[in-house]
């Protein structure tokens, strides 16, 4: 399976190669984009910019068309209107082969039914440099994406045979094998415990820092709150807020947006927003 993927990139063709990725480059670039999902607007005239070496958060309620923005910035999702720019060309433009050696992209959900082990499914990461100089990185890379993402100790397990979390882990070890400027993943957290979320989102700002481009969706604000440059909030598919997070997440526009009451407090040693629902008192 894995030397037929490999073969599949090489009968792709001649494939343009990304440049190393500068920090504060444009990475990513929306332009006025809308959405159309079923025949419904799920993502109206969002502008947004995202820079190599930052980690950018997506956060909004449910069905404010978070997930559905990622897929248009990976190109995965084709925009009503608008355009959506990567490296300084519409996405469009990049063939298939050109996309998946400039940028990675985490699903919510992964479907593996094939008894793989865990290592074979993070080497498919690596499958689009077969055939380029990039392809004698391939055991280094690997090998970094399983210990980054806690999953070393897992290698010859069966993908199938994992826990919730470790498929999650796993599923990000092949994104981040894959070795591109750009990362897109969408609800990297959510079916972690409380150390490996940190892991993950430490990994993320690890990459950034290298001067990849990070877009994560989240859920978890205060978790979004720590780890994330800027903050991007969502309402019913418009981008309503752009910023750094103690910017961003205050407690008007929070209970405007997640309709509930929030409380937004100041971590006592970092002063990171800390955001809560605002709850009554008593029993």
């Amino acid at each position: 399976m894995l030397d037929r993927l490999a073969t599949r990139w090489r009968g792709l063709g001649a494939v343009e190669l990304p440049s190393s990725p500068i920090p504060g480059d444009v990475a990513l670039e929306a332009v006025s984009v809308s959405v159309l999902r079923g025949g419904r607007e799920v993502v109206t005239d969002v502008d947004l910019v995202v820079r190599h070496g930052e980690l950018i958060a997506l956060v909004g309620p449910n069905g404010a068309g978070k997930s559905t923005l990622l897929g248009a910035l990976a190109g995965d999702l084709s925009a009503a209107s608008g355009t959506v720019r990567l490296d300084g060309r519409p996405v469009s433009g990049w063939t298939v082969h050109e996309l998946a050696v400039r940028r990675s992209v985490l699903l919510q959900r992964i479907e593996i039914s094939f008894p793989f082990s865990v290592l074979d499914v993070v080497r498919m990461g690596r499958a689009p440099w077969a055939g380029t100089p990039a392809e004698r990185d391939d055991d280094e890379a690997v090998a970094d994406a399983l210990s980054d993402t806690d999953v070393a100790d897992l290698g010859e397990r069966e993908y199938t045979s994992l826990s919730g979390g470790e498929r999650a882990r796993a599923a990000l070890a092949r994104v981040l094998a894959q070795g591109t400027g750009i990362l897109l993943l969408d609800e990297p957290t959510a079916a972690l415990d409380l150390q490996h979320q940190e892991l993950v989102m430490g990994v993320a700002r690890e990459r950034a820092r290298r001067g990849t481009a990070v877009v994560v969706v989240a859920h978890d604000l205060a978790l979004a709150a720590a780890w994330a440059d800027r903050i991007v909030v969502l309402e019913r598919g418009r981008l309503v807020a752009d910023g750094p997070p103690r910017d961003v997440l205050t407690e008007e526009l929070l209970s405007l947006v997640y309709r509930t009451p929030v409380e937004v407090i100041a971590h006592p040693s970092t002063g990171v927003p800390i955001i809560l629902p605002r709850r009554g008192g008593g029993v």
